[in-house]
């Protein structure tokens, strides 16, 4: 058992199959998803590797990061070779990675589409299993002033307050106001609810001179605009 043992550890790889060395040596694009995953984890368990168990945990989500970011702790505990520390290291990475993923889209400072909105707030509601309805605050050339949570709701829907809408544009000096809301269940369509509350705004926001210019609903992976869809 030792000798099987010994043979899956990653230390008797020919150094250039090492992870850690090969990622020194050629650079971090060169390493496959599972390859940077071991680096986390550091070692398998005594049936393999830390690479073969990183590909063993990352077909059982179809080799798909995004996926993996959704496992909880214990889930990630389920698989033999990961205890705590190291289930905790993967998703301290992941979120990372999201978190990094979401800096940068803010780092464009310019809304120029629907696009670019999704962009932005995809990383910050597109997998929640809750709805949130947020404002983003524009200035006249459309760069971003500040995006801000207004509320939290449940699965079912959410509320917002107009008055607080209109009163922080105010505050920042916002003369445009992109409102972006999730659907945890996936669809695109817009409720009558959607529709009702872009329309208040719309109307409120004009005797202040501050123009709603889009509407978009977040999914995990798509999204739908009301100003595309020219029913703004």
């Amino acid at each position: 058992m030792q000798e099987k043992s010994a043979s899956f550890s990653i230390k008797n790889w020919s150094q250039e199959d090492q992870p850690r060395e090969k990622l020194r040596d050629k650079g971090k694009a060169v390493l496959s998803d599972a390859e940077l995953v071991a680096i986390l984890i550091g070692s398998g368990n005594r049936d393999e590797s830390a690479v073969a168990l990183c590909k063993r945990i990352l077909a059982s989500v179809d080799n798909n990061l995004s996926e993996l970011g959704k496992l909880s702790i214990k889930q990630l505990m389920e698989f033999k070779g990961i205890g705590e520390a190291k289930a905790i290291s993967i998703a301290a990475a992941l979120e990372l990675g999201r978190r990094r993923r979401g800096e940068e889209a803010i780092d464009r400072k310019k809304i120029n589409s629907s696009a670019s909105v999704f962009e932005i707030m995809q990383p910050v509601i597109g997998e929640l299993p809750h709805e949130e309805f947020w404002i983003i605050y524009l200035n006249n050339s459309n760069k971003i002033i500040q995006k801000k949570q207004l509320s939290k709701g449940g699965i079912t829907g959410t509320l917002v307050d107009v008055r607080l809408v209109l009163k922080n544009a105010l505050e920042v000096g916002a003369t445009g106001i992109i409102l972006v809301h999730n659907h945890p269940s996936g669809t695109l369509k817009p409720s009558e609810a959607d529709k009702q509350i872009t329309k208040k705004l719309k109307k409120a926001g004009v005797s202040l001179d501050i123009k709603v210019l889009d509407h978009v609903i977040v999914t995990e992976k798509a999204y739908f605009s009301f100003a595309d869809e020219n029913i703004l």
